[in-house]
């Protein structure tokens, strides 16, 4: 008989609709939970889904809802009976609530209701904005939350004669979702030390400013400068080869070094200035796209390996299932339902295995179970103390620059000790990145990125590659609950530190490894950047204007793998507290990015239609777009860079948003076309539409655009400078932004979590992200050494906290 799923004892009632969560709900199945879905008689929307239009025949369900549903439990309820879910929400663990389902608009099944009438429950709420503030019933959709979110121009991603371009398959949703999971396990783990609930308030706008931007207003009000003002084509980026796309990225002096030798020109590199290359790209770049076209992907992407340099194959819909790595690892599996491919779980435990999806329900297939006797729930009269889901537990970080330490500073914010491990020659890789020179006294604590990923962490120095360093480390690893690493798997091999050897140190320590791309393939050691993972799991092909090459995100690939490594960890949590039992997680980064790439795949595989980008389009709205408006009046109709170039984000989810924005720009003649007035009409006349309302929008301010649109209920968003969050009255009014103050920066804000814990009502607790070293004598004296041994190995160079290149 085998062992229970590590979530088996928790019931989760899904009352939401839409992707987030959807996807939310089908990780927690994943992990073993018992998920019920309620339905309307009319059934889910997403059963009828496709995204490239595809036909769904009566009385079969879209590809989409199969994937996303495997394991669930069907049951049907309308609106006007909502009393017959009584005694299931009574005997249920935690329920998943969005504002999009027809349920929301239920009295007694609000999130507020609910908690009220079910104090044990654990009510976790995905909405645009967040369930207060001045924005929480406003109009928005996944394009428009990434508009306000400063996510469409991201790291200065685009052409800048073009519009910015946002980025594609509707990953707001997904990365929404798999927050909305993580969140979920960590309220109902801060359940079982207090016996009640909670509200679990997730916004999705909170959550693409965390997946779509890296601390832009930290950056801002630190180094008193945006982190980027331009928009423009990363090059080499994506290009095109003999047989295919293929990606090339160099980020640091010495990978573009290796790039202008690679392509035959070494006279590139200036040794004074090996970064000069950069301002040279426009003029350089035709020699690189010619020495890439004229050999395949596969001769570009192994000389570029030899040399160290990131790069991938640029994977779609139509060639990911073929890829060799992906093959050899088993990433692609059947749906049980239909047969079609699919990715496999973002993640894979040593100890034990996560149960094999089972076949999405029929509409209504388990309603009878509403009628079966259930023990109610009952909620403990007197709380714990604190309900911080991670307190008491100690993590060891040893993790660099955003994925790792994404993952490892939601735990600390959530009440975990996390040390984050570095050393003085190999320092974090996010405190180079500021734009301090280097003769600055403690440059390397000055970056607002560093600064904005390690608040609440501790800070050791420790270089393992000394043998006296080694044994500290081991010692320092027999204290720990949880480890977490992002290093090239090589490096902990080499050290003899792989999950074997640390489960002999500490038997029951649960091990997180987040490779790029896995701990084996024959991408085990290929460099791993977020673009990389961007650009080999279908991110990126999604990502552009469609008469051009694809543009990579530059910011998802990260963020996106810290929320599933988290996932991944509250589900062997899980399986520990059960069995004593700690595990090897491995959460690749190209994993985590396939699943939430998951539709174009399932697209191709089940309909044989490969989804592409749209510029700034998409599948579900129309029209869909930015248009450009006439600036801001006190900077003489420009941006604040001296630009033409503001922007609002408008997008049409229904007929009736259309009537409605029809009648607020004066239903001009074009407008009052009847073909207009369905989804298909509009879409088929998408031109005219974008020219003409284009126009409307460019003979006003991003302001007046908005606010009559949004008057009227339909989504629009100014397309937010990332370093402008903090302007956004929504996120003042919900507290996002925390002011930090650092001993050596001074004050500035910093974005806490972008989920709120009614029973956390103080808000997150925010300490300074540590000076290097800050904390070596507290940890090494928890380890018996004397100050006498700790000022020993401070000479010998073991320690320090000054970096010492």
């Amino acid at each position: 008989m085998s062992a229970p799923a590590p979530l088996h004892q928790y019931l989760i009632v899904d009352l939401s609709a839409g992707i987030a969560g959807a996807y939310c709900t089908k990780l927690l199945a994943d992990g073993g939970a018992e998920v019920v879905k309620v339905e309307t008689p009319q059934g889910d929307s997403l059963r009828s889904w496709s995204a490239s239009g595809a036909d769904v025949a009566a009385g079969t369900d879209g590809a989409l809802f199969s994937y996303l549903s495997s394991s669930k439990k069907s049951v049907v309820v309308d609106t006007d009976e909502a009393d017959r879910l009584g005694a299931l929400l009574g005997s249920a663990d935690a329920v998943i609530w969005s504002r999009e389902s027809p349920f929301a608009t239920v009295e007694s099944l609000t999130p507020a209701a609910l908690a009220a009438a079910h104090p044990h429950l654990v009510v976790t709420a995905i909405t645009p904005f967040g369930l207060e503030g001045p924005w929480s019933d406003r109009a928005a959709t996944e394009f428009t939350v990434q508009a306000w979110s400063g996510g469409v121009i991201g790291l200065g991603r685009g052409a800048p004669d073009r519009a910015p371009i946002h980025v594609g398959g509707q990953i707001g949703e997904w990365f929404g979702g798999a927050y909305a999971s993580a969140a979920t396990l960590a309220a109902l783990r801060a359940a079982g030390k207090t016996g009640r609930g909670q509200i679990v308030d997730l916004s999705t706008l909170e959550t693409a400013v965390a997946g779509l931007t890296y601390h832009p207003v930290t950056f801002l009000e630190m180094r008193k400068r945006p982190f980027r003002s331009e928009r423009s084509i990363f090059v080499p980026g994506v290009a095109q080869a003999a047989d295919g796309m293929v990606a090339l990225g160099a980020a640091t002096a010495q990978q573009w070094s290796d790039l202008c030798v690679l392509v035959g020109h070494p006279e590139w590199v200036d040794p004074e200035a090996p970064l000069a290359i950069t301002a040279r790209t426009g003029e350089l770049a035709p020699q690189i796209y010619e020495w890439i076209a004229e050999r395949t992907v596969e001769d570009v992407a192994d000389q570029a390996s030899a040399f160290r340099i990131p790069n991938s194959p640029v994977i779609n819909g139509a060639n990911a299932a073929d890829t060799a790595h992906f093959r050899e690892r088993g990433t692609f599996i059947k749906n049980p339902t239909s047969g079609f491919s699919q990715p496999d779980r973002p993640y894979a435990m040593s100890a034990f295995d996560l149960p094999r999806p089972e076949a999405a329900p029929r509409l209504g297939e388990h309603t009878d179970m509403l009628s079966e006797h259930r023990e109610t729930r009952v909620a403990a009269d007197t709380p714990a103390v604190s309900g911080l889901p991670f307190e008491g537990m100690r993590v060891l970080d040893m993790t660099a620059f955003w994925a790792g330490p994404s993952c490892s500073h939601i735990l600390a914010t959530l009440g975990a000790e996390v040390i984050h491990l570095e050393s003085t020659s190999r320092p974090d890789g996010t405190r180079m990145i500021a734009g301090v020179p280097m003769t600055d006294e403690l440059w390397w604590e000055k970056s607002p990125i560093f600064s904005g990923l390690n608040t609440n962490k501790k800070s050791i120095t420790l270089n393992f590659q000394t043998e006296r360093g080694q044994e500290l480390l081991r010692e320092l690893i027999k204290t720990c609950d949880v480890l977490v690493e992002n290093y090239t798997p090589r490096v902990l091999d080499q050290i003899g530190l792989d999950y074997d050897a640390v489960r002999a140190l500490r038997p029951d320590i649960i091990m997180v490894r987040m490779p790029g791309f896995g701990l084996d393939g024959p991408w085990r050691d290929k460099a791993a950047f977020a673009y990389v993972i961007e650009d080999a799991s279908g991110l990126t092909w999604l990502t552009g204007h469609p008469d051009q090459n694809p543009v990579e995100p530059y910011t998802i690939g990260d963020p996106n793998a810290g929320i599933h490594a988290l996932n991944g960890l509250l589900i062997a949590l899980a399986h520990r507290d059960r069995t004593g039992e700690g595990t090897l997680v491995e959460a690749s980064m190209v994993d985590a990015a396939l699943n939430v790439a998951a539709e174009q795949f399932i697209e191709y595989s089940a309909y044989g239609n490969l989804l592409n980008r749209q510029g700034n389009r998409g599948p579900v709205s129309a029209p869909q777009n930015l248009y450009r408006t006439s600036g801001l009046e006190e900077h003489g109709g420009l941006d604040e860079f001296g630009r033409d170039d503001n922007w609002v984000a408008v997008a049409v989810e229904t007929d009736a948003q259309w009537a409605a924005l029809r009648q607020a720009i004066g239903s001009p003649d074009w407008a009052t076309d009847p073909a207009l007035e369905t989804a298909a009409g509009r879409r088929s006349a998408h031109d005219l539409i974008d020219e003409r309302l284009g126009a409307w929008c460019r003979e006003r301010s991003d302001d007046e655009v908005v606010s009559t649109l949004w008057e009227v209920g339909v989504p629009v968003a100014k397309v937010m400078q990332p370093h402008r969050q903090a302007d956004l009255e929504q996120l003042r009014a919900r507290g996002f932004f925390a002011q930090v103050t650092h001993p050596v920066n001074g004050t500035a804000s910093h974005t806490t979590l972008p989920v709120q814990f009614s029973g956390e009502p103080g808000g997150h607790t925010m300490r300074p992200a540590p000076l290097l070293g800050e904390h070596n004598t507290e940890i090494l004296s928890g380890l018996g050494l004397s100050a006498a041994d700790i000022e020993a190995l401070e000479q010998d160079r073991v320690i320090g906290t000054k970096l010492a290149f």
